[in-house]
């Protein structure tokens, strides 16, 4: 399966449904829907794109995302409340220092740096370190790139050196086409890491089975609060010692013996328990 995390959502535009119908031509099985957010967040968070918007398409399965652009510390708060209303959480850092902690600390699926600007920091392996052990992903985008020459040649710089920070660990690749000439095959897109070094095997995976760890792992932390928790229901209290004698294994039937064994040394009346009693009374009657 063939994955495309990075669609921008315009639904006034035409351009959007001949994207994705292209999308399903080029042999993708799963998008994303991204509304881009930025600024502060309000008190009751809507997610503008409905649940299935293109009916057309019953093969391709389309996922809903929120793409913010975190350039002010106080939007941090407000993070953990996406995960209930979008399928995938993605940040875009504006600055090195909002890079680090998002690796670090920010709850998020993906971390989406916008590689066609010019960078004004060098990626480092123990900050984008932190986002791969917490299991959060990178990902580069290349539609910009393909009609500006500025914007390709920035692309092919900043991925390579994503790439060498990251170890080639931790990459997805998603196209962020805004028109269908956006676009290119996942097979397109294999050889076109290649340029920014990875390799065939880890460009397969930028595209297929790490888009699907990200889905994967977002639909799980989604649905974590939902947890059965599991209600015991209090038995008598005669019954739940019956229970316990009933099902004590052999270490504690010797820790009982050894208990009796000890009351007799100390000339003391050994201790029976009420089952035990019980047992006795009946024997004594008969």
């Amino acid at each position: 399966m063939f994955y495309d995390l990075n669609v921008p959502w315009a639904p006034t535009s035409p351009d959007l449904s001949r994207t994705v119908a292209f999308l399903s031509e080029l042999g993708y099985d799963v998008i994303a829907l991204s509304h881009i957010h930025s600024g502060k967040f309000p008190q009751s968070q809507l997610n503008p794109i409905p649940e299935n918007p293109f009916p057309k398409h019953p093969n391709l399965r389309i996922l809903r995302r929120i793409t913010v652009i975190l350039d002010d510390p106080s939007q941090n708060h407000r993070l953990a409340a996406l995960t209930s209303a979008y399928d995938i959480v993605a940040l875009r850092p504006a600055n090195e220092k909002l890079l680090l902690q998002a690796c670090k600390e920010l709850d998020c699926d993906l971390i989406s740096v916008d590689l066609s600007q010019r960078m004004g920091y060098h990626f480092k392996h123990k900050t984008v370190g932190l986002a791969i052990q917490r299991g959060v992903f990178l990902e580069i985008n290349y539609s910009a790139s393909i009609n500006d020459i500025t914007a390709r040649r920035n692309l092919i710089g900043n991925a390579a050196a994503l790439i060498r920070a990251t170890r080639g660990r931790g990459i997805v690749i998603s196209s962020e086409a805004r028109k269908a000439l956006g676009v290119r095959g996942p097979f397109d897109v294999i050889n076109l890491a290649t340029l920014w070094g990875l390799s065939q095997d880890k460009g397969r995976e930028a595209v297929d089975g790490l888009p699907r760890l990200v889905v994967a792992q977002a639909k799980l932390k989604r649905n974590s609060f939902r947890g059965v928790i599991g209600v015991v229901v209090n038995e008598p209290l005669q019954g739940n010692k019956r229970k316990a004698e009933d099902e004590a294994g052999p270490s504690d039937q010797l820790k009982s013996e050894a208990s009796l064994e000890d009351n007799k040394k100390a000339g003391a009346p050994p201790k029976l328990s009420k089952r035990a009693r019980k047992a006795l009374a009946r024997a004594s009657k008969s």
